[in-house]
């Protein structure tokens, strides 16, 4: 069976591209292959991280592109020479707009690093999502990886796990908690679903 070429879109450090990339080199994300990593910021240290792992690397800036329009033009370009077939954002900092979800109809993936419906939307995003599960009060927290639409976290949901909230916790030791204990588990997991899904579909269409 033919792998499922999958992008992974970073803004930031790329601790989830990591995850993706380790559960790769062990076999775990077997029926897809990454062979692109896009980053919204030039500096990314998500981007040494692909170099790293010998995968090709772009950036795109929509501030340097400096529209929605030519941003979303300059990833679909580079999508589209890279043979990508699913997208997954792993701390993707910007919006994708419904023209461009809706040429990936459950292709692109998102992790959240909260147990949606709480805590996600619009504004809820990084630290301030664990820093709102604290101000709440909440005991139990955690990560969900679920399809894109032009929904923020409003896509069908894949998968949830949940995270213990402890004494003494800030917002700093949640967010790593929520991404040892869930996102990095999930996050690859879910992606091995979606690329053996997408294969199964291409081997069938054959």
């Amino acid at each position: 069976m033919t792998k499922t070429r999958i992008a992974v879109f970073v803004s930031g450090g790329g601790t989830n591209l990591q995850a993706l990339l380790d559960a790769e080199a062990a076999g775990k994300l077997h029926s897809g292959r990454i062979v692109l990593v896009v980053s919204s910021q030039p500096g990314a240290y998500a981007l040494t991280r692909a170099e790293k792992a010998g995968v090709p690397a772009v950036v795109c800036s929509r501030k340097e592109l400096g529209s929605q329009a030519a941003f979303e033009t300059a990833l679909l370009k580079a999508l589209d020479q890279h043979g990508a077939e699913m997208i997954v954002l792993a701390g993707f900092m910007s919006i994708l707009s419904k023209d461009f979800t809706d040429r990936f109809p459950e292709r692109i993936l998102n992790v959240h690093p909260a147990l949606i419906p709480s805590f996600c939307g619009k504004g809820y995003y990084g630290l301030k999502v664990h820093e709102a599960a604290l101000a709440r009060g909440v005991k139990v927290t955690g990560a969900t990886v679920h399809f894109v639409n032009e929904i923020p976290d409003g896509g069908r949901i894949l998968l949830q796990k949940p995270v213990m909230i402890e004494e003494g916790d800030t917002p700093e030791k949640l967010q790593r908690r929520v991404m040892e204990q869930a996102e990095w588990i999930i996050l690859p997991q879910a992606a091995e679903m979606v690329a053996a899904d997408i294969a199964e579909r291409k081997e069938h269409a054959h």
